[in-house]
């Protein structure tokens, strides 16, 4: 019993501390900060006490919420999810101190916060998919805010973005919970495997888990969805980053896993268009990132092709029914590896960029040259999400790899499904050498090459971080290779937690990691990896400047932007256009009939009154000029529609409670 109050307070903890810290803000700020280390080490240290007895499965339900009730439960994987969360906001917020020194909207900034953290405990403790939904929403609305804090245009412009795709994907997955429900009778996670072995009508089951997996699929950077990603990450400060890519991420992913891996479980034809998909966003994400000339965008590229991975293992686990070891395992293991190193290079990137106030590649050159602790901290980030061997990402990836290659080997060849399973094999050793190029990009031009205006100004930077800072960071580096060198004591252990949750089933003989032919793989990708970077990034993306200096070209395809050519053309201007004709059609239909009744039942006599002509009769009037463009974007729309949503949701909770 004393576990299932636990729970609770897991999740809703983080939003009393959220309030409370602003409260002392107001007053002092060196105590709301060390309310904030205390809250959130509290938070971490609750998560790891259920995480020790996560065995025992237990639960917490709240039946009085809008009818519906709100459903949790403790198990290994929701639980590692949870110690992940906490960790990672602790680390953060521990270096967001020194971040934001000195800058506005720090209280507004902590509190949202600890709201995000405490709807992402709602997300990966929840039970069934209704309640997902709910802190799914609060996420995305609480999220916000820590994308738009720095208020300029290009912030406003990213989280417009950001808020614009979330609204409209949850709108969608909402109606294919509601097709869900009808269908299934049922959204309890638990329940799900077995309702849908009893559905019928596949078609009208694929057509209720694709519209549910569009708002997964937004928070997950999938393609087509992704294009808010590198948008957002731009603009969101270093330490919102951390959070956006290591863990909100995640809970699409974790929405992606419940669906796939229960409605759609052993559900082959599922699986391949999720593997589709995945690598769609794999490759996208690399190519998008080798483009890049700003660092964070670049990180936030790599977070697309990362999840890509991630996307490509759900999908396999789906294609290998009962022999889906491999695959469940390098999902869970690259969703966590992927969280830690992201963690590491965006912390380091904040360190840089409160230094030297830009992003920009070419600024930022020479830089670390002379700073060791940062030059270890993105050299392990560098290892590790490249997949060298020794390092973590190396173990995850060669899992998912290995799941690819099993999967041809066990159909026949010369058929069109092979075919696809072998480009995409293909695929994954291309998109893991592109991530070592734009990577080595990364690394050569802030600690190896020397800034051609002012090395000798950068080398005697010597305090360009806090003690705390360097602690905190020096800790999110050696985790990576620790955990690579180590995976039978580490990832291994990490990997069984998830077996139960995946319904994964247990690998037939133990994986060798270092066997010839898993080191062969990877040599292929850091070999790929080296010819981009030597051959196309030197050679074809850097160029001359006006003084005769060769520096990294700004060759960004805005112009292939997803978003700009399709999505805001059909939502911003074709559909507005289709309405507005609709109506006018409509009007005029009206305005038709009403002269057609005044002809007719209006006559010139002395007892009768006469409408006079009205020359707007009909038209509409001038529409009044704003001040500001904001009011008039779509995503300000959504955002005072999902107002009046969460307005109405309040209301209906209250008339069940009462």
């Amino acid at each position: 019993m004393g576990n299932n109050y636990l729970i609770i307070a897991l999740v809703f903890f983080p939003f009393a501390a959220g309030i409370v810290s602003y409260i002392i803000g107001r007053f002092h700020k060196n105590a709301r900060d060390l309310f904030l280390y205390f809250a959130l080490a509290l938070e971490l240290a609750g998560a790891g006490c259920l995480f020790a007895t996560a065995g025992s499965a237990d639960s917490f339900v709240w039946e009085g919420f809008a009818s519906l009730g709100l459903h949790f439960k403790i198990d290994g994987f929701r639980m590692s999810m949870s110690v992940l969360a906490s960790f990672i906001w602790l680390m953060t917020t521990l270096v967001s101190r020194e971040y934001f020194k000195g800058t506005r909207n720090r209280n507004k900034y902590y509190m949202f916060v600890l709201f995000t953290l405490g709807a992402m405990q709602g997300v990966f403790l929840s039970n069934d998919l209704y309640t997902t939904f709910i802190f799914f929403e609060i996420m995305s609305f609480a999220s916000y805010p820590m994308v738009i804090h720095n208020e300029t245009d290009e912030a406003i412009d990213g989280s417009n973005s950001y808020l614009g795709f979330a609204v409209l994907g949850s709108l969608v997955s909402l109606m294919g919970l509601f097709m869900l429900q009808s269908i299934l009778g049922t959204l309890q996670i638990d329940q799900l495997v077995e309702a849908a072995s009893h559905v019928a009508n596949h078609a009208l089951l694929y057509t209720a888990g694709a519209l549910t997996l569009v708002g997964f699929g937004v928070k997950a950077g999938m393609y087509p969805l992704h294009t808010w990603l590198p948008q957002a990450h731009s603009v969101a400060p270093a330490p919102a980053s951390a959070m956006l890519s290591a863990v909100i991420t995640k809970a699409g992913i974790f929405g992606i896993i419940v669906v796939s891996c229960n409605i759609f479980l052993h559900d082959a034809q599922w699986g391949l268009a999720i593997v589709i998909f995945g690598t769609l966003s794999m490759v996208t994400g690399a190519v998008l990132a080798v483009f890049s000339n700003n660092i964070k965008r670049t990180l936030a590229c790599s977070s697309v092709s990362q999840l890509g991975f991630v996307i490509i293992g759900i999908g396999m686990q789906c294609m290998l029914g009962e022999h889906n070891a491999l695959a469940v395992r390098g999902t869970v293991l690259h969703m966590f590896n992927h969280s830690l190193l992201k963690l590491a290079l965006f912390m380091a990137v904040g360190v840089i960029y409160v230094c030297m106030h830009t992003f920009d590649l070419n600024k930022l050159r020479g830089f670390g040259r002379k700073k060791p602790v940062l030059w270890f901290v993105f050299g392990m980030g560098l290892l590790g999400l490249a997949g060298v061997p020794l390092f973590n990402g190396y173990i995850s990836k060669t899992l998912i790899h290995e799941s690819i290659v099993e999967y041809i080997g066990m159909m026949p060849t010369q058929t069109v499904l092979a075919g696809t399973l072998q480009t995409v094999e293909a695929l994954f050793t291309f998109a893991g050498g592109l991530t070592l190029a734009y990577m080595l990009k990364l690394f050569v031009a802030i600690f190896i090459e020397k800034n051609p205006e002012d090395q000798e100004k950068l080398d005697a930077k010597k305090k360009y971080m806090s003690k705390l800072t360097m602690t905190v960071l020096i800790i999110a580096g050696a985790i990576l290779p620790i955990i690579g060198m180590l995976p039978y004591w580490t990832q291994d252990i990490l990997a069984n937690t998830a077996q139960g949750f995946m319904h994964g089933h247990d690998p037939a003989t133990p994986v060798n990691y270092f066997s010839l032919i898993n080191l062969r793989g990877a040599a292929a990708s850091i070999a790929i990896g080296l010819i981009v970077y030597f051959l196309f990034i030197r050679v074809c993306l850097m160029k001359k400047n006006e003084n005769g200096v060769k520096v990294y070209a700004d060759v960004w395809p805005s112009w292939l932007s997803i978003e700009r050519m399709i999505y805001r053309p059909v939502l911003l201007r074709f559909l507005p256009f289709v309405g507005a004709l609709i109506a006018r059609a409509v009007y005029a239909i009206g305005d038709t009939t009403v002269l057609l009744f005044r002809k007719l039942l209006f006559v010139k006599s002395k007892d009768v009154f006469i409408p006079p002509e009205d020359n707007r009769f009909g038209t509409y009037e001038a529409p009044v000029k704003r001040k500001r463009d904001i009011p008039k974007s779509l995503s300000y729309s959504l955002l005072l529609f999902g107002v009046g949503v969460v307005i109405v949701m309040m209301y209906l909770i209250i008339i069940n409670v009462t």
